[in-house]
């Protein structure tokens, strides 16, 4: 059959993931798409809206960390697409429903559901794609959430016109599980399942990743090296994205219009982050070849991590009111370019670093630690700002943002292979 029958395999595959995390985002994010619309029929405060919002991100941080463990025990396909059908399900069965009570529960279980989206495409990916590919359509893949992140918005919008909210809920539901079926028939786990042979099988005649026990894995100290700088980039970058649109308001005397489009500029940065990242360092692996040190990403990597800290220096001591604008948006989309891509670059390290029968768990510890970073950039970071100032606390994750990245090159050459300390000298 050949590489052709790989070739076919490979585009369907990837459309289905792409599609079916696209839809995944998208119903992730309907309630906040329609809530004006909601809130016109059915009094809800900023205390319930908070709530409903809540439940969903809890549930996801606890959903995605199972799943990304479970999808090395399970089918990838199965976990992708009953998830996927769930999500569905629950946006038909909130546009039932009228009270807050309600609301929260069936968002709570739609973050359950939205946990099993991502953990599979990885194990599909490193099944489907050589080391020196995985990382560009590690990229790409994760460009669906931009997309509907963008486009999802002005979908609604349009539809709002001609529908009211329930409808676009529930239209939007079944289509998402009506596509739960197509990904079922579509995704394949793996070469074997279609009578290829294996991939990883020839990376592991190349001195690959061999499996390992839980302990092996969970003592590498690779895995909490990887684990504490994924934790202080996400916290940094969701502080960014979080507050500094407040910080330039009321901090930097620049108006809502100008926080707006520095968000925006921070996406449109984030977007070719994570695609350079990825094609980049898979050059690199394509030269170098993975070894049991050090890793060919890990030099874009605390390039990045460096830019991030130059760039958040540089929006904290130079913005002023009278600073020409096109400056700001420059930082933005510095900040963007250089947050995302090691957000791409830590997720495809901890990927094909960890055993093969880990390769799911050690995601999901590195999300989950990337979750916790968030966290603490919510409530302690705003706390820090309003007893000292917004400066203060971007001074805070400035420093931690120097801390992380003079750490990390330090240990660039450190042991990656996660597992097995015992290895056969060629």
């Amino acid at each position: 059959m050949g590489s052709n029958g790989y070739g076919y395999y490979r585009v369907v595959i990837f459309f289905s993931m792409f599609t079916g995390y696209s839809l995944y985002f998208f119903n992730r994010k309907t309630f906040s798409f329609v809530m004006p619309s909601v809130m016109e029929e059915i009094k809800l405060d900023k205390d319930d809206l908070g709530l409903i919002a809540s439940s969903q991100t809890m549930a996801y941080a606890i959903s995605k960390f199972i799943s990304g463990v479970l999808s090395d025990q399970i089918s990838a396909r199965w976990l992708f697409s009953i998830g996927l059908f769930l999500v569905g399900g629950i946006n038909i069965v909130f546009s039932w429903s009228s009270t807050v009570t309600m609301f929260s529960l069936l968002w709570f279980i739609n973050g359950l559901g939205q946990g099993c989206g991502w953990p599979p495409c990885g194990k599909v990916l490193r099944k489907w794609y050589e080391p020196s590919q995985f990382g560009t359509w590690w990229s790409v893949l994760s460009c669906s959430m931009n997309l509907a992140g963008s486009l999802g918005p002005l979908l609604v919008t349009v539809l709002l016109q001609y529908y009211d909210w329930r409808t676009i809920l529930s239209m939007s539901g079944i289509f998402c599980a009506a596509f739960s079926f197509l990904c079922m028939a579509f995704v394949k786990n793996e070469p074997k399942d279609v009578g290829l042979t294996s991939i990883e099988a020839a990376a592991k005649k190349k001195g690959g990743n061999c499996e390992s026990t839980l302990q092996e894995f969970l003592f590498s100290p690779f895995l909490w090296v990887l684990s504490l700088g994924y934790l202080v980039v996400f916290g940094v970058k969701t502080a960014a994205t979080d507050w500094g649109q407040l910080f330039l308001m009321q901090e930097k005397g620049q108006t809502t219009l100008m926080g707006s489009s520095y968000m925006s500029a921070l996406e449109v940065g984030g977007f070719a982050g994570s695609l350079v990242s990825g094609f980049i360092s898979d050059r690199a692996v394509a030269r170098q070849g993975l070894s049991t040190h050090g890793n060919p990403r890990h030099s874009l990597l605390i390039l990045m991590m460096a830019g991030m800290y130059v760039s958040m220096y540089l929006f904290r001591v130079t913005i002023t009111p009278e600073i020409p604008q096109i400056w700001i948006l420059f930082l933005g989309a510095l900040f963007g370019f250089c947050s995302y891509g090691p957000i791409a670059l830590f997720g495809v390290i901890a990927s094909e670093s960890a055993p093969s029968n880990f390769c799911g768990t050690s995601h999901a510890v590195v999300a989950l630690m990337a979750n916790v970073g968030a966290f603490m950039a919510g409530l302690p970071f705003s706390t820090v700002a309003k007893q000292h100032s917004w400066d203060m606390a971007f001074w805070m994750a400035e420093v931690m943002m120097g801390v992380a990245t003079v750490g990390f090159f330090l240990l660039r050459n450190m042991r990656t292979k996660m597992g097995p300390t015992a290895e056969k000298t060629e």
